[in-house]
């Protein structure tokens, strides 16, 4: 996506003018997490998505990438590898409820082991020193010889759900590229349906939620630039205030 301020403008309106109910009880934006992962070892980008299933209250039946909201594991987990101090200050700007780098540190965490979950993709290094997790999934990442390591990933956007929704969640997009996968298991059960591989060419073929189709349109800005943003690139923020939604640079 380019710099450009119009085309800015219209993300935003294309984000506001979206046909969604909002008259739910409100509540509190959770913390939550996705990750982007970049296959560009073909002729075409392409990026790992699946479908939700038609049985959930949140964007029932729709092409996602893996996510999910923030665990107290994620909290608890001592990551050996953390993020570049430049991400992390990125990830504390406007937190709600209070800068907290252990926060910011768990939603990369969160990121990775959703992916897990969903995919039965590791995204990490050859463990050295493996920490230590109480929850399932950490156990069983962690026992296949893999450790998180945050300074693969790179903070591409943040969103926050409009009020009065089903859910409510106030999400950081990361995205990695695919060498970033250190091992692929196959699990009994994975959460996303119909998981592949789709070119960004491709996309529009897909139900994607309006959100998902601007992020993937500043990744693909960044990629026309010459590959995944470094640290020091400012990073989207969409959220709405006043019944519209604003977009800013963190």
């Amino acid at each position: 996506m380019s710099g450009n301020p119009a085309d800015q403008k219209d993300q935003s309106q294309r984000l506001t003018n979206v046909n969604r109910r909002q008259d739910y009880p409100n509540s509190r934006p959770r913390d939550a997490a996705t990750l982007i992962i970049v296959d560009e070892r073909g002729p075409e980008p392409r990026v790992l998505m699946g479908r939700r299933s038609d049985q959930h209250t949140f964007l029932p039946g729709k092409f996602v990438f893996p996510g999910g909201r923030v665990d107290c594991a994620d909290l608890r987990l001592a990551a050996p590898v953390d993020f570049a101090p430049e991400t992390t200050a990125k990830l504390l700007v406007d937190m709600k409820g209070g800068a907290d780098p252990n926060r910011a540190r768990a939603l990369g965490l969160t990121a990775l082991r959703e992916t897990y979950e969903e995919t039965g993709l590791m995204v990490g290094e050859a463990a050295r020193q493996a920490p230590r997790s109480r929850s399932q999934s950490w156990r069983e990442f962690l026992a296949h010889g893999v450790c998180p390591d945050l300074t693969l990933m790179r903070f591409i956007a943040r969103a926050i759900t409009p009020p009065r929704r089903p859910r409510r969640y106030d999400t950081r997009f990361f995205c990695v590229p695919y060498e970033a996968v250190a091992k692929s298991v196959t699990r009994d059960e994975v959460e996303l349906l119909d998981l592949s591989w789709i070119g960004l060419g491709e996309t529009g073929a897909h139900d994607l939620p309006t959100i998902t189709q601007v992020v993937l349109e500043e990744l693909a800005g960044h990629l026309k630039r010459g590959g995944l943003p470094d640290q020091s690139i400012p990073v989207p923020y969409y959220f709405m205030r006043n019944g519209r939604f604003q977009r800013t640079l963190i």
